[in-house]
């Protein structure tokens, strides 16, 4: 064993037995880097990660290739998701090298932690020879590769913020904008029109705000077929629930079968909302079956949220998933409903094949082309009867599949993942109103804050095994936790969860703030060791943390009536708005707020005995430029002056001012509309 046996990350302990000399991210590897001098490998991956397993068995666990590697470098294995600070720098400088990034991100730096050299997954071969070409390099021409590192590390720190050419924001401009983002949709399978294929929570959640805010058909429709073509895909788990990180295709066919809990949180964020504006059957069926498939595979019991489900078992990306034609049909053998002409009809439905329906010959991945009232119309079915027996079929399924050998478990506890994970319970219950998403979480809240807010200080992370929090949160752990609680404020009228989001954002402003730019740092210089401290302003698969804090102080900043929070907010996105022209689905999240602040934020006050039940009512509709506040008392300064002894009332109010109490949700229904 090396020294990653004593770390908990599960990423980490993979490489355990390889005979690369590896060390964990810490002072004890950078000492002997400056002591003898040498260049430094930064391997970056997570657990769930294919090419990195490839990778691994390729290079890692060879003899050779190790004894090079402990000859001429000091080695350092990450797990990205642990040090999200580690791999957000040296992924942008892999990036500024290649144009591209990914993982495994294999980054070479001087003794000081300067980038020189790095890319993603290398060939034996290929690596080999990088090896000791860079050693070599390093040996002899020692100037020109500081030069270089000066070079590229300018290029890491360069980030221009200019607000010259920032105009006003109109809807006007919004519907330009949305003009030149049309361009990339797929009008025929959903999402952007491209391969590999990522569902992009934050992107549709953008657009299923502006569709109904702009009232825009055209969009509003390409949101639909975009939610029904993935759910409908192999990307989907038609036996289990939840969905995979990509499809490798452009038809949502083929996942590359990782499933994250990042993904899967987001994405019931967004098929809640979707389902509110809809009233849509199908949608409810995903969200129940995704929270069910997070519920069984990645939630511990006593709370909190796991990382990730391997794409591999056996060593085989996708085995436990896929099906051949004979043990999909054995699966289902001695049940008295499955009838001859039924099995027929559900590997139609299915489409599974005796061939197979991908590459791996005879293999199939279970995936759908319509919905079910197509298919049993095209079929001439009964729709009832089929829908009753499907259910059961991929019960029986689930059950068989449960005896093959599982993926690999990424089972450390995030924060920043776990609170998406809470707000989309809360986005679920709004939507459905199934008071036990509620409830859940509620308790993976209170786990969350036991655990991982200690002492008036957040962590990053959390392992069952050891008991411990470990690692000091980063931006992204205070923004999203303090979208959560308002989340579950919104869902509870319980003041303690809006405490909560304003005693998490003033401690991440005096941490995180950087007066300079008028944005967050990522990370806190508690995070040792790193060359650099970064702005991340840059939505991706996850919305970036400064997107979210600045949503998040954009709401405080009505809710406890707090001016400098407003001012904050909207300073930040002053920055990022000269960036929406060039790339706007690359900032879907500061799109949002720009919404919300081109439309105006709504404050919905529901005060008495019954403020709940009222709320309960507006649940049934989709209003994202709106908040809520309420209860029979409340120290929220929103609320100040609106309760009274004859308190059953709602006052909406805007930026200016509030109208005259409302005594029913209709006649608030009439003034919103």
């Amino acid at each position: 064993m090396n020294l990653l046996a004593s770390e908990t990350s599960p990423y980490l302990k993979q490489h355990q037995h390889n005979p690369v000399h590896w060390f964990a991210w810490g002072d004890e590897a950078w000492k002997k880097a400056r002591e003898e001098d040498k260049l430094v490998l930064i391997s970056i991956g997570y657990s769930a990660c294919h090419w990195c397993h490839v990778m691994e068995h390729e290079s890692f666990e060879d003899e050779l290739t190790a004894a090079i590697m402990n000859e001429h470098f000091v080695c350092i294995k990450v797990d990205r998701e642990e040090r999200p600070d580690v791999d957000q720098v040296y992924m942008e400088a892999v990036q500024i090298i290649h144009g591209s990034g990914g993982w495994p991100l294999n980054c070479f730096t001087l003794p000081d932690g300067r980038p020189v050299h790095g890319g993603t997954y290398f060939r034996n071969e290929e690596w080999k020879k990088l090896l000791i070409g860079l050693a070599e390099f390093y040996k002899s021409r020692k100037e020109e590769a500081l030069d270089y590192a000066s070079r590229l590390t300018r290029g890491v720190q360069q980030q221009k913020f200019d607000t010259e050419g920032t105009v006003a924001y109109t809807t006007e401009k919004l519907d330009s904008l949305l003009l030149s983002w049309q361009n990339y949709f797929d009008l025929s399978e959903g999402g952007q029109d491209r391969q590999p294929k990522f569902p992009l929570p934050n992107n549709n959640e953008f657009l299923l705000q502006f569709g109904v805010q702009r009232k825009n058909k055209f969009i509003l429709n390409y949101l639909h077929l975009t939610l029904h073509k993935m759910a409908w895909g192999g990307i989907y788990d038609q036996i289990g629930g939840g969905f995979a990180r990509y499809s490798v295709d452009r038809h949502w066919h083929v996942p590359h079968f990782e499933k994250m809990l990042y993904d899967n949180a987001q994405l019931i964020s967004l098929f809640s909302h979707a389902n509110t504006v809809a009233q849509n059957q199908f949608y409810s069926g995903v969200i129940d079956e995704t929270i069910g498939f997070v519920q069984r595979e990645l939630a511990h019991p006593d709370g909190g949220f796991y990382c990730a489900l391997d794409a591999d078992s056996e060593g085989v990306e996708g085995l436990f998933y896929t099906w051949t034609e004979e043990q999909f049909m054995e699966a289902l053998a001695g049940e008295d409903f499955i009838t001859n002409d039924f099995l027929t009809y559900l590997k139609l439905f299915f489409q599974v094949l005796p061939s197979g329906n991908w590459e791996e010959e005879k293999t199939n991945i279970l995936k759908r082309a319509s919905s079910i009232e197509d298919f049993c119309r095209e079929n001439k079915m009964e729709e009832e009867h089929f829908i009753l027996d499907l259910e059961k079929s991929k019960r029986l399924l689930l059950l068989k599949r449960n005896f093959r050998t599982r993926p690999g478990l990424d089972d450390k506890i995030l924060t920043s993942w776990n609170a998406l994970m809470i707000k989309a319970l809360a986005d679920a219950f709004t939507s459905t109103q199934n008071e036990i998403y509620l409830q859940e979480a509620q308790r993976h809240y209170s786990f969350l804050k036991h655990n991982l807010w200690v002492d008036g200080k957040l962590f990053h992370a959390y392992h069952y095994l050891t008991k411990e929090s470990k690692i000091n949160a980063f931006l992204d752990d205070y923004a999203f936790f303090a979208d959560a609680a308002i989340a579950l404020y919104q869902s509870t009228f319980e003041d303690s969860y809006l405490m909560d989001a304003k005693e998490l954002v003033d401690r991440a402003m005096e941490i995180f703030w950087d007066e300079s730019t008028g944005l967050f740092f990522y990370s806190s210089w508690l995070n040792e060791e790193l060359y650099i401290r970064k702005h991340e302003v840059y939505d991706q698969v996850i919305p970036s943390s400064n997107g979210i804090m600045a949503t998040v102080l954009f709401k405080l900043g009505r809710y406890f009536e707090e001016a400098e929070f407003s001012l904050r907010s909207l300073r930040m996105l002053k920055l990022i708005q000269p960036k929406f022209a060039n790339y706007p689905s690359g900032y879907s999240q500061w799109l949002q707020l720009q919404l919300l602040e081109t439309v105006g934020l709504t404050t919905v006050c529901i005060t008495g005995n019954e403020a709940l039940k009222a709320k309960r009512e507006f649940d049934g509709r989709y209003h994202p430029n709106i908040i809520f506040a309420g209860g029979e008392s409340s120290t929220i300064p929103v609320m100040k002056g609106k309760i009274s002894e004859d308190n059953n009332h709602i006052h909406i109010c805007t930026e200016d001012a509030c109208l005259p109490a409302l005594n029913s949700v209709s006649e608030a229904f009439k003034v919103l509309a």
